[in-house]
Formats: C-alpha cells, structure tokens, sequence
C-alpha cells in the first residue's frame, strides 16, 4: 500500500477539516453489526471486514466521533451530519448492549457531552440518555472518600479525566454548584505546585492516604481549560479566570514543542492532544469579556492553529484521503496489517505498532483541524447571551 502525493492542499481550515472528516468516512465509518439505521467505526485502519464488525470497539473513542458529527454540521452545514451521528448513537448502544453505562465514568462523561451537545446544535432527542448519563455523574461524587468522583465503578482512583469532562457535562446540563466543586476539588488536588499542570489523579491506598499519580496527559490539561471556562461562564467568579489563565500558560510552557501540542502515541493516548485542542479552541471562542481576554483567546488560538497546521502538513495520503500522524510535527507513517494491533489492557487500549493505525489518532487530527475551523470562523459553542461577564 504506497503513498500518494498530496492531491490538494486547501489553505482553508475548514476545508482541511472536511478532508479529515472524509477520510473516517472513507475508512471507518460503517453500519454496526449491518444494521440499518447504525454507524459504527472500525478503531484500527486497515482490517479485515468481519473484524470491523465484531472486533474490538471502544465506547470513548466513539462518543469523540460522535462529537465530530457535531463539529461537522456546524462548521459546515450544507454537509449535514445530524442523520449520521444519530445512527452512530444508535450503533453505540446497540454495541454497548443496549445501555448507554459502562463501568468506566471517564466513558461516560464524554458520551453524555457528545450527546447534550447532539442534541442542542443538531435537535437530536436523546434526552433519555443525556439524563442517565448526568445522573452517572452526579451520583458517583464521593467527597468522604477523598473525591472527586472516581475513575471507574469500584475504584478509588480519581482522576482528571473523569472529573474533567464530568464538571463540564454537568455545567452545561444545569449543575452548576457541583460543576464548581468539582474545578475546586481539581485545582486543590491536582495541580503540580512546580509546572502548575494537572496531573492525572490520586489513588487511593489501604491506609486510606491518597498516593499522587503525577503524570501530566495533555487531554487533563483540556478537560480542565474546558470545566475552569464553563465555571466562569456560569458564575463570573474570578478564581475561575484565574486558574484559566495559569493552566493556560503552564501549557504553553510545558505541553506544546515550538507551538504544537505534544503528541500522545496510539490507542488512547492518540485522543490526547486532540482533546486539548477542542478545549483551546473553546477558550478562544467562548471566553467571556473580562480582563485581558483578548489576548487569552488569541494565545490559546495560535496553539489551535498552529497544531492544526502541523498536523495538515505532516499528513500522507492512501487513495485520495489523508492519513495523520499520531505526532504532529513528523511525518505520518502508513500503517499496514501487519504488526501488533492497538488491545484493550486493565481498563486502557494500549497502542498499535504503528500508531496511525488507530481511529484515535485520525479523530485526534480531525480534532484538531476542527478547532482551527471554529476558531477561524468565530463560532462560539455556546449562547455567548448567556455567559456572564
């Protein structure tokens, strides 16, 4: 399978988003189990057809999909993806045994964002599930036993990544006072006095002391961005801004190599800098009107963009379509069938041999490039009349 030369080379952000959109089409996107009425994607490119359809599958990375939908139709609304997410959501639970749950909180925060978000940009009707996703959220909160809320059920390891995307699922759905308590827990617990990044989470041992887990993933650095700017957005309070502004420069400092964010490998970890590219691009679009605003979004901006770049450079293309890379700054590799494939190990999906073959880091550079379009046309997520100054 050899590389192609790169059959065109739009300037337009939102056309290179459109280009990555097409190429999960072309590649993954497919009905589950051949069912009508269903999407599901294949998480690894290339592979077999009757593996595709009932191998592996990974509820996060679909819920990021399904976000992408989202992001599609907005950005680009003559190329409507409202049919095609609400299939996918279908496929979802149908993969999923017919329950939006899991075991995994961290899960099922993100599903419940993509479908608020599904629902309120596209008039989807899954207010079902967004409501048992929430309820997931609000119910695992566990203060006694040093949370947070937990990584996964019976588990006391609490973490970023759950808590994360949980304070913002519950920010935009109303919650707005354990929203806050979450952003005050994470930021008495998880900040690394010296760099002030998030670290991952805190495990909780059978002494009952709380063992710091001290790696700083660039996705709990966005999960963060996102829940300090929908806090602030809900209440105006300036600690809010505050610890924006000092996540902000910590990652510019210690999670971007000459302006573009790290990379994080395959399996999971290729969803990473994806992630804290979504979450910049928020903070430069939805950042409400205070001190020094400007200039905060056009930093958090210049990372948008310059990612997005890197990544669209870096690119090879396979029939047509583009192949990313999991680093943005190299050179895509394009993977085969050969070789190990990205498995599923105590709770996380480790990565492929060659990285690129991982759904995770195609949507992670379609992430990407969907950032750089909302920031280049200004869309704000939410009803900028709503935030507060």
């Amino acid at each position: 399978m050899d590389g192609q030369s790169k059959s065109s080379d739009p300037q337009d952000p939102n056309q290179r988003a459109q280009a990555a959109a097409d190429a999960i089409y072309a590649r993954h996107l497919q009905r589950a189990f051949w069912l009508p009425g269903t999407r599901a994607a294949a998480v690894a490119w290339p592979i077999g057809r009757m593996q595709a359809q009932f191998g592996s599958w990974h509820y996060w990375w679909h819920a990021h999909l399904v976000d992408l939908l989202v992001d599609a139709a907005i950005h680009r609304p003559a190329q409507d993806t409202a049919d095609d997410a609400n299939r996918l959501l279908r496929g979802i639970r149908i993969r999923n045994g017919g329950r939006w749950t899991n075991n995994y909180y961290d899960d099922m925060a993100w599903l419940g964002l993509a479908i608020e978000r599904a629902d309120r940009h596209l008039g989807l009707h899954h207010a079902g599930g967004l409501h048992v996703l929430t309820g997931q959220m609000l119910d695992s909160w566990v203060p006694a036993d040093g949370g947070g809320i937990p990584w996964r059920k019976a588990d006391q390891f609490f973490n970023a990544p759950a808590n994360g995307p949980a304070a913002i699922l519950l920010a935009r759905t109303g919650h707005i006072e354990r929203a806050e308590a979450m952003c005050d827990w994470m930021d008495a617990n998880l900040i690394d006095p010296d760099t002030h990044l998030v670290i991952d989470g805190l495990k909780k041992l059978p002494d009952g002391s709380l063992k710091p887990e001290t790696g700083t993933y660039t996705y709990c650095q966005g999960v963060v961005l996102g829940a300090e700017l929908e806090a602030l957005r809900a209440t105006g309070d300036r600690k809010h801004l505050d610890r924006l502004v000092r996540l902000l420069g910590a990652v510019e400092r210690h999670s971007c190599t000459d302006g573009v964010i790290n990379g994080g490998g395959g399996g999971d970890g290729g969803l990473f800098h994806g992630v804290l590219a979504r979450y910049l691009a928020l903070v430069a679009t939805d950042l409400p009107d205070v001190d020094d605003s400007d200039e905060l979004r056009a930093r958090a901006a210049r990372i948008v963009t310059r990612s997005a770049d890197a990544a669209w450079a870096n690119r090879t293309e396979v029939a047509g379509h583009a192949v990313f890379p999991s680093d943005w700054r190299r050179t895509a590799v394009i993977p085969t069938d050969a070789g190990m494939k990205a498995q599923f190990v105590s709770g996380a999906v480790n990565p492929s041999e060659v990285p690129e073959r991982d759904l995770s880091v195609q949507l992670s550079a379609w992430m990407a490039l969907e950032a750089a379009a909302a920031v280049d046309l200004r869309l704000p997520e939410c009803d900028q009349e709503h935030s507060r100054p």
